[in-house]
């Protein structure tokens, strides 16, 4: 068994895209309509194309709000991405106007830090381990 799809809840999903893909370096794997506004929505990391997707689903269901809002206001991450070099990524998407809620740390073997995705998440980069 393997992790084939998993997601994150956006509060827009072009802006999203244009997060993930031209800042982050995701790219693009499936752009599907799905009735109204709402398309099926996955990126792919370029050094594994056939890889584990990210949905970028829309929040649009009651309850993705207030627990999407949690997660943020706690600093709690909703998704964990590898990188080779937290700090050399944190100074990359610096430059590019990314938001950081943590500076890079390191604990232990682990050097982590944590971006806001404009989308209404936290997200933790993370190396090591």
């Amino acid at each position: 068994m393997r992790i084939h799809l998993t997601s994150v809840f956006v509060d827009d999903q072009e802006k999203a895209l244009r997060f993930y893909t031209d800042v982050l370096g995701f790219e693009k794997k499936h752009d599907v309509p799905m009735g109204g506004e709402d398309r099926w929505l996955t990126v792919v990391s370029p050094e594994d194309p056939d890889g584990t997707e990210l949905l970028l689903e829309p929040d649009k269901h009651p309850a993705v709000k207030p627990y999407t809002n949690a997660l943020a206001e706690d600093g709690i991450p909703a998704a964990s991405f590898a990188v080779d070099d937290v700090r050399a990524e944190s100074d990359r998407l610096r430059a590019l106007g990314v938001r950081f809620t943590q500076e890079p740390l390191t604990m232990g073997p682990v050097t982590t830090a944590v971006l806001d995705d404009t989308c209404g998440n936290l997200i933790q980069i993370v190396h090591g381990g």
